[in-house]
C-alpha cells in the first residue's frame, strides 16, 4: 500500500469513527431519556399503588358494621364488664385485647361490636354543645383598670377567687379551707358582670361562662344533666372558674305550689345545690355568680358553704362617678375645659352603664354637628338625654330604677 492510498484509509477510518462516536452520542441521549421515562413511570406506579392501598382501606372502613355507644356500669372480678347500650338492655362483654385495661373504668363511654358487643374502644367524654360552648378560649380585654369605683368589691373577689388559686399555701398556713364561690348582687348596670370579664383576663385558669337561662330545659332532667356536665367540664379543665350570671334564673326559691316548668327549674337548682356543695370535692373549681333579684333566691343557695362572700355593687356614689367618667373619655377626643366634677354632681342615682352611654351619646352629638372631637355642651346635653330616660325608667339606656 502506497502512501496515498494509506493517507484515504486513515481518512475513511476517521470519518466512519466520527460517525460511530455521533451514534454513540444519539444512543446516550436516547438511554437517558428512556431512564428519565422508567423513573417518572416508576414514580406514578408508586403514586397509583398508594392511592389504590388508600382506596382499598377506605372501601373496608366503609364496608366495616358499625359500633354501638355504651357506658360501662361495672367491671366483674373476671375482667369482663357490664355496659349499658344504647340500644336499651344491659350486657356482660369482654374487652379487645388491644384496649388498655386501665382505660376501662366505670362510667367510660365505650364503643361496642355490633355483632359480639365486645369493647373496641374507649371514647371520649361527652358534653352538651350548651357545656362544650360555655368555655372562654379568647380572654376578654377588660383590665381592673378599666373598674371605676369598686375598690372593696374588686379587693373582695380577689381573695376568695384569684388567691387561693394563686397562693393556695397561704390558706393551708392559717389552716382555713378558702371560699368556694362568690356571689355578685346589685342593681343592673353596676360593673357585675364587667368584674367577671375583668377576673377571666386576668386569671391563667380556664373560665366557663353560662347564663342562668340557658340551664332551663324542656325536658325532665336535662337541666340537671347540663349541671353534671358543667361542673365535669370545669373539673377536668382545673384550675377553673365557672361564672353563672343572671343566676336568679334558676335560683328563685322553691315553692309548694308549682307548675311542671317550676318544677324542672328546681330540679336545676337541686343539681347546683349538690354539684357545689355535695359529696365531690371541688378541687381547684371556683364559683361566681350575679344577681340583681338577691331577694328571690332560694335560702340553700345563699348560705356559706356555696357562696362564702356576697359582694355588694351598689350605685357609684359622686367620686366613684368622676373615676368612671375618666376611665370612659380616656380614648375620647376631647376639647376645652370637661368639669367631671359639675357632671357628677347632676348624675345622682345613675349607674357606670349610664355614664357610659352619656360618654357614648355626647360623642354621637359631636359626630352630629360635623366634628371630630367632643366638647363640654356635648357631654350636658348627652348628660340630659341619658339621666332624664333613665329616671322615666325608659328602655332606652337599659336601665330600670326600683
Amino acid at each position: 500500500m502506497d502512501e496515498e492510498d494509506a493517507q484515504e484509509f486513515y481518512e475513511r477510518l476517521s470519518e466512519r469513527i466520527a460517525l460511530l462516536e455521533q451514534k454513540n452520542d444519539r444512543l446516550l441521549q436516547d438511554s437517558k431519556l428512556i431512564e428519565g421515562e422508567k423513573r417518572f413511570i416508576q414514580s406514578e406506579l408508586g403514586k397509583l399503588r398508594r392511592e389504590a392501598k388508600r382506596l382499598k382501606a377506605e372501601l373496608d372502613r366503609l364496608k366495616s358494621p358499625p359500633l354501638i355507644i355504651g357506658v360501662i356500669r361495672d367491671i366483674l372480678v373476671d375482667g369482663r364488664m357490664v355496659v349499658k347500650s344504647t340500644t336499651g338492655p344491659d350486657f356482660i362483654v369482654q374487652a379487645a385485647d388491644y384496649v388498655d385495661p386501665d382505660s376501662l373504668v366505670v362510667g367510660s363511654r365505650v364503643a361496642l361490636n355490633k355483632q359480639t358487643l365486645a369493647v373496641m374502644g374507649v371514647l371520649p367524654p361527652s358534653y352538651d354543645p350548651i357545656v362544650s360552648g360555655a368555655e372562654v378560649i379568647e380572654k376578654p380585654p377588660i383590665t381592673y383598670e378599666e373598674i371605676g369605683g369598686l375598690k372593696e368589691a374588686l379587693r373582695e373577689v380577689q381573695e376568695a377567687v384569684e388567691e387561693p388559686m394563686l397562693k393556695p399555701e397561704v390558706f393551708r398556713r392559717v389552716g382555713i379551707e378558702p371560699p368556694k364561690g362568690v356571689l355578685l348582687v346589685g342593681p343592673p348596670g353596676t360593673g357585675k358582670t364587667l368584674m367577671a370579664k375583668a377576673v377571666a383576663n386576668k386569671t391563667k385558669a380556664s373560665f366557663v361562662r353560662l347564663v342562668g337561662s340557658e340551664l332551663v330545659q324542656k325536658y325532665i332532667g336535662e337541666g340537671a344533666r347540663l349541671v353534671r356536665e358543667l361542673f365535669d367540664l370545669a373539673q377536668e379543665r382545673a384550675p377553673a372558674i365557672i361564672f353563672i350570671d343572671e343566676l336568679d334564673a334558676i335560683g328563685s326559691k322553691r315553692l309548694e305550689l308549682a307548675t311542671s316548668g317550676d318544677r324542672e327549674v328546681q330540679r336545676t337548682l337541686m343539681q347546683l345545690l349538690a354539684a357545689m356543695d355535695g359529696f365531690e370535692p371541688l378541687s381547684n373549681v371556683k364559683i361566681i355568680g350575679a344577681t340583681n333579684r338577691p331577694d328571690i333566691l332560694d335560702p340553700a343557695l345563699m348560705r356559706p358553704g356555696r357562696f362564702d362572700r356576697i359582694v355588694q355593687f351598689p350605685l357609684p356614689d359622686r367620686e366613684a362617678r368622676v373615676e368612671i367618667f375618666r376611665i370612659h373619655t380616656r380614648g375620647m377626643n376631647i376639647q376645652g375645659d370637661v368639669s367631671f366634677d359639675r357632671l357628677t354632681a347632676q348624675t345622682d342615682g345613675i349607674s357606670g352603664a349610664d355614664i357610659k352611654a352619656i360618654c357614648t351619646e355626647a360623642g354621637m352629638f359631636a359626630i352630629r354637628e360635623g366634628r371630630d372631637h367632643v366638647v363640654s355642651d356635648d357631654f350636658i346635653q348627652a348628660r340630659e338625654k341619658v339621666v332624664e330616660a333613665a329616671l322615666e325608667g325608659s328602655p332606652e339606656t337599659g336601665t330600670m330604677f326600683a
